[in-house]
């Protein structure tokens, strides 16, 4: 507060301009088959991450600490879709390209708090996999809803936090040169290098969010896997091995999906070209939401028998209409 507050002590007056244009995809060869599939993408994660949700709040087998996580994870997922795909879409298939200046940090504040859940989420499965391998005969005891809804409302908290104060800090700048945003949506990176003015701090915030939101999670995640790998190794039998293991391969399968690819880019978007790099990028943020409910229907038991109740029972109550 002191720094957003520092410019009205000072008199300063602060360059905002009415509207930023997003630039993202311009220029690009048949680059609306490319929207096609987006779209497509977005209707997968909407109707994927419903169901799971829908499949969660009608088993009452499936209220476990576990899958309170899950169910976290798929409304973060719809939440971090819908905030993203359908202005992205309005944008470059209606060639909107023009947006205002609030609603440009309203579209910001909104994509990175949802796609910094889906890290922190990644977290709390990640924590109940290592207490339910690590100690078995205690984990309904060591793990509670209590605590899960007590780490998912941490979480939800110091996203809120951290992405208000990133994008709060872009309020002290003056953009009195370019206001043309080299991205596909309103990206803080690209945004606040047009500041014409001291950018340190915009600088600062951007480097700490993204070790709080991915290195922080990733290293974690790491830390938790060794520790299961080592209680494994204690496990006598291979099969006993294996089963045990076979219970955090969905939850491997999302934390793949989710970091490799922003890692990619990350480390080579400086080298290859910007429209690879935006395309890259658009498809990190817009897979994961659409393959976690795939793999969890897919990979995990509980979810696949309250599918098949679920279906089940419609088709009762459709066959006793008739």
């Amino acid at each position: 507060m002191e720094l957003l507050n520092s410019a009205a002590e000072n008199n300063i007056t602060f360059v905002r301009p009415a509207y930023f244009i997003i630039s993202g995809f311009i220029g690009i060869p048949n680059i609306r088959y490319y929207f096609v599939f987006l779209c497509f993408i977005y209707i997968l994660a909407v109707m994927g991450n419903t169901l799971v949700i829908t499949v969660i709040t009608l088993d009452h087998t499936l209220r476990s600490p576990k899958y309170v996580a899950v169910f976290n994870l798929a409304f973060t997922d719809l939440l971090s879709s819908s905030s993203l795909m359908p202005k992205v879409l309005d944008i470059f298939l209606l060639n909107h390209y023009y947006i205002s200046y609030n609603d440009c940090l309203t579209f910001m504040f909104f994509s990175f708090t949802f796609y910094a859940m889906q890290a922190f989420n990644l977290v709390v499965m990640s924590f109940d996999r290592v207490m339910a391998i690590m100690y078995p005969l205690h984990y309904q005891m060591r793990v509670s809803h209590k605590l899960i809804l007590s780490l998912i409302a941490f979480f939800w908290l110091f996203a809120i936090t951290l992405i208000l104060t990133e994008v709060g800090l872009l309020t002290r700048l003056s953009f009195c040169k370019s206001v043309i945003i080299e991205s596909y949506f309103c990206d803080h990176g690209p945004m606040y290098r047009l500041g014409c003015n001291d950018v340190t701090h915009n600088r600062a915030i951007s480097g700490l969010a993204v070790t709080l939101i991915l290195r922080f999670p990733l290293a974690f995640i790491v830390g938790s896997y060794c520790c299961i790998g080592y209680s494994l190794s204690k496990i006598s039998t291979f099969r006993k091995r294996v089963k045990a293991f076979k219970t955090c391969t969905g939850h491997l399968s999302l934390v793949a999906i989710y970091f490799l690819p922003i890692t990619f880019v990350y480390i080579f978007g400086s080298v290859i070209h910007p429209n690879a790099r935006i395309i890259s990028l658009s498809i990190t943020t817009a897979l994961p939401p659409m393959l976690n409910p795939i793999i969890y229907v897919l990979q995990t038991q509980e979810i696949k028998e309250a599918l098949k109740k679920l279906q089940t029972r419609v088709q009762f109550r459709i066959a006793a209409k008739y």
